[in-house]
């Protein structure tokens, strides 16, 4: 990006496409749980445009969206958990970029998936909403069991996205290479 006001009004555009594909786009998967479509931006702006931009997408992105629909009610445990995922995942675009052989950097990535979002959904989110609700560990790590599985899917299904985008992105936004965190 060449400058911060730039960076600031793109990653905005990021969190707004984050909380519309939320409204949009669902696609239930299980009782209450959907697959968001928004982390498919969250996605795309941790490859593209770093680590924080990807982050804030995700997090501020979920507090948006749950303000809209609901209150408060999940909003702490999401957001806490897609900080985790967005920095998890920026760091690793960020150091496959490189990568020659797209097999082993697709791999990586994936494995990176399977990290974050375990970590962030079934770790800290629950670890969240038990200091908030005051329900054991081990309750609220269950009950995220299929927002872990949907999530999952929906990340993984969004890295052919980010590759497919590569190219286009590029020629938008030329100055990207090495430009992360907005700096």
């Amino acid at each position: 990006m060449k400058n911060r006001v730039q960076w600031i009004c793109v990653t905005a555009v990021g969190i707004a496409l984050f909380v519309a594909l939320s409204f949009c786009l669902q696609v239930p998967v299980f009782e209450n749980y959907y697959l968001c479509l928004g982390y498919t931006a969250m996605m795309v702006y941790c490859c593209f445009f770093g680590t924080l931009s990807g982050t804030l997408t995700g997090a501020l992105g979920v507090v948006l969206y749950c303000l809209l629909i609901s209150g408060l009610r999940g909003m702490p445990g999401w957001a806490m958990g897609n900080i985790v995922i967005g920095v998890v995942m920026g760091l690793t675009f960020r150091l496959t970029k490189r990568m020659k052989r797209r097999a082993v950097r697709i791999a990586v990535q994936t494995a990176a998936i399977v990290l974050s979002v375990t970590a962030g959904i079934l770790v800290v989110k629950p670890v969240t909403e038990s200091i908030l609700y005051g329900q054991p560990f081990a309750v609220r790590a269950a009950k995220n069991v299929y927002a872990w599985a949907a999530d999952l899917v929906m990340m993984t299904a969004s890295l052919p996205v980010c590759h497919m985008l590569e190219k286009p992105v590029r020629k938008i936004f030329p100055n990207l290479e090495g430009e992360q965190n907005g700096k």
